[in-house]
Parts: C-alpha cells; sequence; structure tokens
C-alpha cells in the first residue's frame, strides 16, 4: 500500500460530524405509538394500493421493501405490513427538538434536511472531548432527552463529504470515521455508487475514462477527473476524496413552489383552476413568511401518459399577492397545448428578491394591497391555513394536505435563523 505521505490526503484531524436520523418518518412514528415497535411498518404519501411508499422502518427495510416502491408491491413482500399516511407535525417537532439539542456543541449547525445535520466542531469547547466522545454523547442524549426509540448513524470526517460517507458505513446506529490513517482501507471497500452523487451518468463518466473503483478514482490526477467529468467537477471531486473541503456552501433560495400529484382525471383549464390557486396561495404564503417577492413564475404539468409540458415568464414587476400569482400562473396554464389527463400539476415562484418596496402602480394602492395581504397572512397564521381563502378554492379542503419533504427544511431555517 502507498505511503500516506505520497497521497496528499488532507493531514488535518477530523471535526466535522454528520449525523442521520435512521428511517426518519417511520421511527418517528414508531416512538410516537409504542404498539409499533419492531414491526414493519412504511409511511406512503397514501396508503392505497397505488401509493408510494416514502419511508419503511429499519424492520421493513431487512424485508426488502425499499423506497419508492408501491404499497401494493410492499404488502405482496409482506402481507401485515402496516402503513401510515405522513403526519408533518411529528417529523418537524422531532427536527427542531434535534437541532436544539445539536446546538450545545456548536454554533456551526447546518441542517441539510428534516433527517440529516452537519455539526463542525473546529474551534468549539467541545471539540476537548474528541468528536468520537461527542458523537456518543448525542446518541445518548437522543435516546434520553427526545425518544429512546430514535437511533441516529454519525460519521465524523475532515470534511462534509467523507463524514456523509462514514455515517452510511454501518447503518443503523452507526459510528464511524474516516481519516487520514484508515481512508485506504475503508476506499477499498466501497463501490463507486457508495458515493454520494455517483450514480448512473457519473459512474458511465468515470468508466469511460478508465476509472472502475473508488481507489482509483482518489488516485487520478486532477487532470484525469477533470477530463472523465468534462468540468471543474472534477477537481471538487478530487479536493472531497483527497479529505480537503469544498461543500461548504449555503445556497440562497431560489424558488418557493408547491406541486400536487392529482388523485382522479382533470384535464380542462376549468377542472385545474381549483388546485392551481390553492398550490399559488400555499407558495405565496412561504414566500411571504421568508420576506420575499418573485420576479417570475413557472406552471407545470406532468400529464398521465407520461408527457410534461412547462414555462416559466418573467413578470413586469414584482408579486407577493396569491392572487396576482395565481394569475400569472393561470395565463401560463392555459398557453399548454395540450388536452389531456394530468397527473401533476406545479407552480413555483422565481427570481426572488427582498425587497421593502416597489414601484407604485398607478392603476393600485401598492401599501393597502400589501397591509390587506399581510393581515389575511396573520389570520391564518394563527387561526389555521386557509380559514381565509378565494371563493375560487371551495371544494379543494380535502386536496393537497400537509406534507414535508426530506429536504423540506428551508422554512424551518428560516423561521428559526431569521
Amino acid at each position: 500500500m502507498e505511503k500516506l505521505i505520497n497521497l496528499n490526503f488532507n493531514p488535518k484531524p477530523p471535526t466535522i460530524l454528520h449525523l442521520d436520523l435512521n428511517s426518519c418518518f417511520a421511527t418517528i412514528e414508531q416512538q410516537a405509538n409504542p404498539l409499533l415497535r419492531g414491526k414493519p411498518i412504511a409511511v406512503a404519501a397514501y396508503t392505497t394500493p397505488s401509493g408510494c411508499i416514502i419511508a419503511p422502518s429499519i424492520e421493513a427495510k431487512m424485508l426488502g421493501i425499499k423506497v419508492g416502491m408501491r404499497v401494493k408491491d410492499g404488502r405482496r413482500i409482506y402481507p401485515k405490513l402496516i402503513v401510515l399516511p405522513p403526519d408533518p407535525d411529528k417529523y418537524r417537532s422531532v427536527h427542531l427538538a434535534l437541532r436544539r439539542l445539536l446546538q450545545d456543541y456548536t454554533e456551526n449547525l447546518t441542517p441539510k434536511s428534516i433527517d440529516e445535520f452537519v455539526l463542525d466542531l473546529e474551534g468549539c469547547p467541545s471539540l476537548k472531548l474528541g468528536p468520537a466522545a461527542v458523537a456518543k454523547e448525542i446518541k445518548l442524549r437522543i435516546k434520553r432527552e427526545i425518544g429512546d426509540w430514535l437511533t441516529v448513524s454519525i460519521g465524523i470526517g475532515p470534511n462534509r463529504f467523507l463524514a456523509k460517507t462514514a455515517s452510511s458505513l454501518k447503518k443503523p446506529d452507526g459510528l464511524e470515521e474516516i481519516n487520514c490513517e484508515n481512508y485506504l482501507d475503508v476506499y477499498s471497500r466501497l463501490r463507486l455508487t457508495d458515493l454520494c452523487g455517483i450514480k448512473s451518468n457519473n459512474l458511465a463518466r468515470l468508466n469511460n475514462g478508465g476509472i472502475y473503483t473508488v481507489l482509483e478514482m482518489f488516485k487520478s490526477s486532477v487532470q484525469s477527473l477533470r477530463r472523465a467529468f468534462h468540468s471543474v467537477l472534477g477537481y471538487h471531486w478530487y479536493l472531497r476524496l483527497h479529505g480537503f473541503e469544498i461543500d461548504d456552501v449555503l445556497f440562497a433560495r431560489r424558488s418557493y413552489g408547491n406541486s400536487y400529484a392529482l388523485p382522479d382525471n382533470r384535464e380542462t383549464v376549468e377542472q385545474l383552476t381549483p388546485i392551481l390557486m390553492k398550490l399559488c396561495e400555499k407558495a405565496g404564503f412561504r414566500m411571504r413568511q421568508a420576506g420575499y417577492k418573485a420576479g417570475g413564475i413557472h406552471t407545470g404539468l406532468l400529464y398521465r401518459d407520461g408527457a410534461y409540458w412547462h414555462q416559466g415568464r418573467n413578470q413586469p414587476s414584482l408579486l407577493f399577492d396569491s392572487r396576482d400569482i395565481y394569475k400569472a400562473a393561470l395565463a401560463i396554464l392555459i398557453r399548454s397545448p395540450y388536452k389531456k389527463p394530468v397527473h401533476t400539476l406545479a407552480v413555483s415562484c422565481f427570481n426572488l428578491q427582498k425587497e421593502k418596496g416597489q414601484q407604485l402602480s398607478l392603476m393600485e394602492n401598492s401599501e393597502k394591497k400589501e397591509n390587506l395581504v399581510s393581515a389575511i397572512d396573520r389570520i391564518n397564521e394563527r387561526w389555521g391555513s386557509f380559514v381565509l381563502t378565494p371563493a375560487q378554492m371551495v371544494g379543494t379542503k380535502d386536496l393537497m394536505p400537509d406534507r414535508v419533504s426530506f429536504g423540506g427544511i428551508r422554512e424551518l431555517t428560516e423561521a428559526v435563523l431569521d
């Protein structure tokens, strides 16, 4: 085996911890209901046979039930599979509890998703304990203070990428470290597709460049990796595998949007507009809560035959009122050349700007409009979503239930940190 010093691996002691809550949604359901513990369960977007499983429990995973599988297919594997609908309030509550606990160890805490956190202990008093000791203490405190059924896998590394890689080495409830002494041994046991970000396309690029293993990728020059990836990404991968930080970047919010998979066949504009209005209301409310206005609106339609049509348009003025967002989204919707059943309808606001004021219109009083919208938002926030709604949304009460995605923590972060 080659000498470590010749391979230029970062000699910096590991200070990064990556924490991953195992089987997040399903485990939280088991924590809330002890009768579900130790049993194969799955949280699904819809509990109907065609519903998509979004979180199988550890017990279900051991039987071969996977994320993305249909409920009916999961029950073919295990007929007694318990299927539950999502309960977003539970998941948000645990996420916030974890955040409060982890902030005791470092101010440099980054939530990466609803179930993942990155902690940088460098320069913190907690580092005196050592990263492994901190990780063990966090595991014990989670069970004692948040939930005795919750388990987390923690990885330790000199950069975020290797800490995340280490967290996946021994799931569930793992604690592993990648450092300048053991990295070659770890790399020798990994496949290229075990690296986060290496899927079929990147795998093909690497193979075309004569790179078939993680060790070969690590030993490749910057030039070889740049040729394989056809971009600067090759240099980024070189830095990651050599233990240097390249992923310590917090990207700004680029858009606010919502989508909805329709439970029935709808194809005309008249049938779609109530759902479109509700999507605009949800996206507009979230955008305003964060203090943004939108310079552009995007509408997308996924049809039941697999076809997809979408269009985004910049607006002549910044939009903040959900009714104006709806008008812009509707103008795009009616441009679709297809008249066939829609599977999924999506709306998003982009070109975001945190602007206190905007050019006043000669046709309306913008200040009064902003005050009215703000008042409606405060009522809905206090008394429940959609207490005050446009008439266009009549009949949509049971459509678009509350959801939270694994990556859907941006609003929580904005609410806590802004």
